[in-house]
């Protein structure tokens, strides 16, 4: 059993989502995936240093706030991550390339049109609606596949 702590962040700007087109490598588990930025908390970090540290790397903006919108709790094989999501429409620098895939800005609302994870559509439609910090449980077959969502 392997226990892996991580963020993802949506950042927003003029009614956008800033979405990473995972398309860098072939080995990564969300290869051609839409997805938020984000990654695995390091040794002796907080969630919001993770955070912080992650969205720099990735997009090369630096964010000056964030709102903790929930933990998503995801099970597949012998794995179990807690995912703290974070939204953002704070932040300074300049977009730069990023080494996990493409970059790109996309309508709000044509972001579940993308080829993302079934369970992403879930967390999206709460941070979309506005709904309050929220705790999702998204319990994924060997296959890729949604097997169970428990919302708390």
């Amino acid at each position: 059993m392997k226990i892996i702590n991580s963020t993802l962040c949506y950042l927003e700007r003029d009614g956008k989502l800033l979405m990473l087109h995972r398309n860098a490598k072939k080995d990564d588990v969300n290869h051609d995936k839409w997805i938020g930025v984000g990654g695995k908390l390091e040794f002796g970090e907080s969630p919001e240093d993770c955070l912080y540290r992650e969205v720099l790397e990735e997009t090369g903006y630096a964010l000056s706030g964030h709102s903790f919108r929930g933990i998503v709790t995801f099970v597949y094989g012998e794995i179990t991550e807690y995912m703290y999501l974070y939204v953002s429409d704070s932040f300074t620098g300049e977009q730069k390339s990023c080494d996990e895939g493409e970059l790109v800005w996309v309508k709000r609302e044509e972001v579940l049109d993308l080829p993302i994870w079934e369970g992403d559509r879930i967390f999206l439609r709460l941070l979309s609606e506005g709904a309050p910090f929220f705790s999702l449980k998204l319990v994924y077959d060997e296959d890729g596949r949604l097997k169970e969502h428990v919302l708390a």
